[in-house]
């Protein structure tokens, strides 16, 4: 896909690499990146992965994303192989500092050692597009395969990046995911919650917590209203993200096995796609709760809403999380939630006053908490619009993009410094 070229004038541009852009389990990203441009900061995206549509396509908003993007994997063999002879030639020290990274990363483990050099190709290429495009900082969201390729990026261009971490995978499992490394070669990092810094600052030297900033994600309440609960006898019980084990949707099922043995009417929407859903489908044929589940897939953006309409309960009994945005959704248009006290759920929602948190892995308590807020409809009220305040007031869009797009232009401002200083004293 071609490249765009920069606007004349303002700031350099900001590159955004993410693994796969866009990407429905990922339109939290593309919201921020549109409402960063919106206030003026100049965004480039970068993509190693070709865009991911839900089963009903791209929206049109999704489709003008991908002609912007530039995708590492479309740019094919022979010019992959250009931008490493560029990169080699304009930079023999630097490309083979990367390399030798590149290895020690990896280890002595053969199958690591091909992901990795995979990585450095990637590093590689994005590395020569921002040369071309005078991009001079990136960044990227989660401590993944993309933030392992802008590690190797400082060494082969010398460019900075910072990160977004969300957790909580890279927390279990932080050698495999280099996290001591990339903490200490970021310029900043920004925590989507206390709890994610907390995990950060386990991780090294107390030098790097300084780099750590709690940028919360948010949704926009404008968007996401209240609206008047869909008529219909059973309660509906929402559930949306992907279909894995860290998700619990097996949990909410045998709590709506255990509710319809109590002769509760219920119906459970589970909304999204993965690994798992063949063995949710079998549960609930198993548990004979077929008839009172429906299994959405994978659904654009634009339907959300209407699917959250017919919700009188939000439910997502997580094993493992960051801060969900389908929670903040849910929160903002005034559906009571109920969620487990994992990570960084218990800041965005304190039980009793926000929602419900349970303890996870629990059906008997998952199910006691549906049970609570059918059997109290002034409780889900008040729930529901405390939920909804707490978004407003801590997890709103536009207010925490601009404190994301403040600490971009403090901590940029810093870097240009020292660059300023050298090249006067040439």
């Amino acid at each position: 896909m071609a490249e765009n070229s920069i606007n004349s004038g303002g700031p350099p541009a900001l590159a955004y690499l993410v693994s796969q852009y866009p990407a429905v389990s990922h339109t939290f990203i593309l919201r921020e990146i549109q409402q960063l441009r919106r206030i003026g900061i100049a965004i480039r995206t970068a993509s190693v992965k070709s865009p991911a549509a839900s089963p009903h396509g791209f929206t049109q908003t999704e489709l003008d994303e991908v002609a912007a993007t530039f995708y590492v994997q479309a740019r094919g063999p022979l010019r992959i192989l250009l931008d490493h002879a560029t990169c080699l030639g304009r930079r023999p020290l630097a490309y083979l500092s990367g390399l030798l990274l590149t290895f020690r990363l990896a280890g002595l483990d053969l199958k690591a050692t091909l992901y990795h050099v995979i990585y450095f190709s990637e590093a590689v290429t994005v590395g020569e597009w921002m040369r071309r495009n005078k991009l001079r900082h990136l960044h990227v969201h989660f401590a993944n395969a993309a933030s392992t390729a802008a590690l190797l990026l400082t060494k082969t261009h010398g460019l900075p990046y910072s990160m977004t971490v969300h957790g909580p995978d890279e927390f279990y499992d932080t050698e495999f995911y280099h996290l001591r490394e990339k903490v200490e070669g970021a310029a900043f990092i920004c925590c989507i919650s206390r709890f994610c810094r907390s995990q950060l600052m386990k991780t090294g030297s107390p030098d790097n917590w300084e780099k750590m900033e709690v940028c919360p994600l948010g949704v926009d309440p404008e968007v996401f209203q209240p609206r008047p609960i869909a008529a219909g006898n059973d309660l509906h019980i929402l559930c949306i993200g992907r279909l894995t084990p860290a998700k619990g949707q097996a949990v909410l099922l045998a709590a709506v096995a255990k509710l319809i043995e109590r002769g509760r009417r219920v119906h459970c929407d589970l909304v999204g796609d993965g690994p798992d859903r063949n063995a949710l489908e079998r549960q609930a044929a198993r548990m004979r709760i077929g008839g009172n589940v429906t299994f959405h897939g994978a659904v654009n953006q634009d339907r959300i809403g209407d699917l959250l309409a017919c919700a009188g309960v939000f439910a997502l009994p997580s094993f493992a999380e960051g801060v969900p945005v389908s929670l903040m959704e849910a929160m903002a248009m005034e559906i009571p939630c109920i969620s487990t006290t994992v990570a960084g759920i218990p800041e965005l929602i304190e039980s009793g006053k926000e929602g419900i948190l349970v303890s996870p892995s629990d059906p008997d308590l998952l199910a006691a908490a549906i049970e609570t807020l059918i059997d109290d409809p002034e409780l889900r009220l008040r729930l529901a619009r405390a939920g909804r305040r707490k978004i407003i007031e801590n997890y709103n869009l536009g207010i925490n993009t601009e404190r994301l797009a403040a600490i971009f232009e403090r901590r940029r401002a810093v870097q240009a410094r020292p660059a300023a200083a050298g090249r006067a004293a040439r």
